[in-house]
């Protein structure tokens, strides 16, 4: 199969409803929401889609309304339909959101059963992967259900393609049976990956030692991918590589990790939604073209700062010239 340059990213997990409330508070004392499309992974494929080109997306949607809207949502945000699947059955995930004055959320989840959790292995075919350069995946699929097995089938088959694999955790607690199933599922993900995208929490709670962020993200590396980025909220990100991972400069000839930081954006946010998936579609984006760590860094915190500014976890994701602007802004204003 000859290789399609703008198709060479897929991106596989779950696509839902985000509920959004009309103001912050608990979810039992707020009376209005708002509909919006969301799920990790489909925000990483849409942020893709806005700052490069559309990449290939494997979901599950129920055919019911829900479904419907959040298909039409991904094709009229640029996104291929080819791995776009309906579940004759199942129903479509849904999740309400609540949050705090500074934006911060929780989730709670409707999703026993549904769609997303019906993945099957198998469906990602061997002609499709070998052309792929990179496939990234989240941790909401290996929770519970076929999606499991069908997410740990892509992901060891895309290693073994020679694919450029990247991970984020995303650990939702109320969606897993326990810690222990988490910590033993997700740490089994790790020889497979080339990328880690994580938080300091996500981290200790799988058990990696280390009294600071760059010293679990040491940590995390030892145990298989080659680079771990680790997020802090309005603290911006950190990175660790090993000296041996192509997003090392020429000038890294020590044997030792390559440590790169950056301190973040200020902005005023409105809803942190999605901000974490907003900076791994930045950082994949910079990662492809063999950008450097540090660059990275700022470019994936700037993608992250813009997508809080408005509610939603799709609507804000910027495209590369409003980042390239925010980026001139904030230079120019120091």
């Amino acid at each position: 199969m000859a290789r399609d340059p703008d198709l060479t990213v897929l991106v596989a997990g779950e696509t839902l409803i985000d509920f959004l409330p009309e103001r912050p508070g608990s979810l039992a004392s707020v009376e209005r929401f708002e509909r919006r499309p969301g799920g990790a992974p489909a925000n990483v494929a849409v942020g893709l889609a806005r700052l490069a080109a559309p990449p290939l997306f494997w979901t599950r949607v129920g055919d019911d309304p829900f479904g419907h809207y959040l298909e039409r949502q991904l094709v009229d945000y640029g996104l291929p339909d080819r791995f776009i699947e309906r579940d004759p059955v199942a129903k479509t995930t849904l999740a309400f959101v609540t949050h705090d004055d500074a934006g911060e959320r929780t989730f709670t989840f409707y999703r026993d059963g549904t769609a997303d959790t019906r993945l099957e292995p198998g469906r990602i075919d061997d002609a499709t992967l070998e052309v792929l350069e990179w496939v990234h995946l989240g941790g909401v699929t290996l929770a519970t259900g076929s999606a499991r097995a069908a997410t740990m089938d892509l992901l060891e088959r895309a290693s073994d393609a020679g694919c450029t694999v990247s991970f984020d955790p995303n650990h939702r607690p109320e969606l897993w049976h326990d810690d222990g199933t988490f910590v033993e599922v997700v740490r089994g993900v790790f020889p497979h990956i080339d990328v880690c995208k994580a938080t300091v929490g996500e981290l200790e709670r799988l058990g990696f030692d280390g009294e600071t962020p760059s010293a679990l993200a040491r940590a995390a590396i030892e145990h298989g991918p080659q680079v771990c980025f680790v997020t802090r909220g309005s603290e911006g990100a950190l990175a660790v590589a090993e000296p041996s991972s192509p997003w090392t400069g020429p000038d890294d000839s020590s044997s030792d990790p390559i440590v790169a930081e950056f301190g973040g954006y200020d902005v005023d946010a409105v809803d942190t939604t999605g901000a974490g998936d907003a900076f791994v579609a930045g950082a994949i984006t910079a990662l492809r073209g063999a950008t450097s760590l540090e660059k990275t860094l700022a470019f994936a915190c700037a993608v992250a700062a813009i997508a809080t500014t408005e509610p939603g976890a799709m609507a804000a994701l910027p495209d590369r010239e409003s980042v390239r602007a925010f980026r001139r802004e904030r230079s120019e204003s120091r």
